[in-house]
């Protein structure tokens, strides 16, 4: 099979197309030929410094990704909740830069008909994170939460995850993105100095929860705006967590997570943006494009046969 892959760490440019062996479906699995991959920040950090999971061990040459959208084509035996031709979402890790992808049958969800590919292939790894992190901060009614890079892929699907979860949302992001926030529910403010001002201006009554998905300027800001410090939470800023008593999230991946998140779209309460979708051998220019800071929702691969 054909996987994006490097054998060095560096820049974009050291990920390459590379030749695999097929990866064949054992007991419980299944194999899916992937249509579509979702390109993550933690891709690029994997890449470019050699940074991997807790538990994970890179492995020269080195596929990345961590989401897919495809189709099953080989059914291991004990498998009998799918069949050959169903076209599912699904997650593994550090494997789905490729042609084929071979999971745990409690790793995928039937994919809706009426989702397209590029939309269902972004879905997994940063829709859970921002499922994980607001059910983490007790996010509900009644509360009024700040969302920090909320035009990102996490921050995008937090801002809606929150308001169907009934809380009013104030996201941080640059002033294009604004009307997007807007679209999605969200009471949006420029980053920047003077953040905390601003968003008390728009919360006279005070912010009950955040979500960093930033870094360390949003990170302080909310401390500033939350009073009770096990309601903010960070995905980015391991290094301040012990200094400001805030809570560190990663994300805690379950079919029945990511099945909730599938019926949130069915029901048009969850809205997948893809700003750019790029072939599986312009894996380097989707580093870059997601490198570069300013992507509003998601990057994707879309994984061709040749």
């Amino acid at each position: 099979m054909r996987a994006a892959a490097f054998s060095t760490i560096g820049p974009p440019e050291v990920l390459r197309v590379m030749d695999f062996e097929d990866p064949q479906a054992g007991n419980g699995q299944i194999r899916v030929n992937i249509k579509a991959a979702g390109v993550q920040p933690a891709d690029c950090g994997i890449r470019g410094s050699g940074w991997a999971p807790p538990g994970v061990t890179l492995r020269m040459p080195q596929i990345l990704g961590n989401e897919f959208a495809g189709t099953v084509d080989q059914v291991g035996e004990g498998v009998t909740e799918f069949e050959i031709g169903d076209d599912v979402i699904g997650w593994s890790l550090l494997a789905c830069y490729a042609e084929y992808v071979v999971v745990g049958a409690d790793q995928v969800v039937r994919k809706p008909d009426s989702m397209p590919w590029e939309e269902a292939g972004a879905l997994t790894a940063s829709g859970q994170t921002a499922h994980t992190a607001l059910g983490m901060l007790g996010v509900g009614h009644r509360d009024t939460v700040l969302i920090h890079a909320a035009a990102g892929g996490v921050g995008s699907f937090a801002v809606q995850i929150a308001r169907a979860w009934g809380a009013r949302v104030i996201g941080t992001a640059s002033e294009r993105n604004h009307d997007y926030l807007r679209s999605l529910g969200a009471v949006p403010v420029v980053y920047g100095p003077g953040l905390v001002d601003r968003v008390k201006a728009c919360a006279p009554e005070g912010v009950t929860a955040a979500l960093d998905a930033a870094g360390e300027e949003a990170l302080r800001a909310s401390v500033e705006l939350v009073g009770d410090r096990s309601r903010i939470g960070t995905i980015v800023a391991f290094d301040l967590v012990e200094e400001l008593g805030v809570r560190p999230i990663r994300s805690q991946r379950s079919k029945d997570r990511l099945a909730e998140l599938v019926q949130m779209y069915e029901q048009g309460k969850l809205k997948i943006h893809v700003s750019q979708t790029f072939s599986l051998s312009e894996a380097a220019e989707a580093h870059r494009a997601v490198e570069s800071g300013h992507v509003r929702g998601k990057v994707v691969l879309r994984i061709d046969q040749p």
